[in-house]
Parts: C-alpha cells; structure tokens; sequence
C-alpha cells in the first residue's frame, strides 16, 4: 500500500475528488484551506489580499499498482494548467488498521 499526498490549488478540487475513485482511489482525507509556496517556482497560496489563492491537500491510500494511474492523472491536470501548481508525493504505509 501506498499514501500519496497531493498538494494543488482549490480549483481542482472537484475535478480531483470526482476523479480519483475511477482510478481505483475512492476514499481520501482532505483539508480544503491550506496554505503554502511551491520551492522552485510556486506563487504563493496564502489567502491573504497580495496572494488570496488558497491551497488544498488530500491524501489517499492506495494498492502499489494503482499509483502509476493516480500520478499520471495529476501529472496531466498540472501539465494542462502549470500555473495553478499541483504536486504529488508517495508515501510506503508500513501498517493499518
């Protein structure tokens, strides 16, 4: 099993959570106000009136197989529109219960 935590703008919520259950990823955590800056070339999300973007974060358990499909989805998304910035790390979950 792997958790993949995904980092993107709030525009691609609905377009993430309506997606990810097709590609073998149905249950996920969100927090849907965050806060943060890209390390190389992210604008900053801090909701504030100089930067009012605001990020969003998820994370979702998947079997080993499925990360290659739920990555190349997110890759396509950040890809499309660079701009709003997206980014998807993988994660070894070592137990669950």
């Amino acid at each position: 099993m792997k958790a993949i935590f995904i980092a993107f703008d709030q525009a691609y919520y609905e377009q993430i959570v309506d997606t990810l259950p097709r590609l073998g990823a149905r249950g996920f955590t969100a927090w849907q106000e965050v806060q943060g800056r890209g390390t190389v070339t992210g604008t900053p999300h801090y909701g504030t009136h100089a930067w009012p973007s605001m990020a969003s974060a998820m994370m979702t358990i998947v079997p080993d197989d499925h990360v290659d499909r739920v990555l190349d989805f997110l890759h396509k998304l950040d890809v499309e529109t660079p701009k709003l910035g997206l980014r998807a790390f993988v994660l070894p979950v070592e137990r669950s219960i």
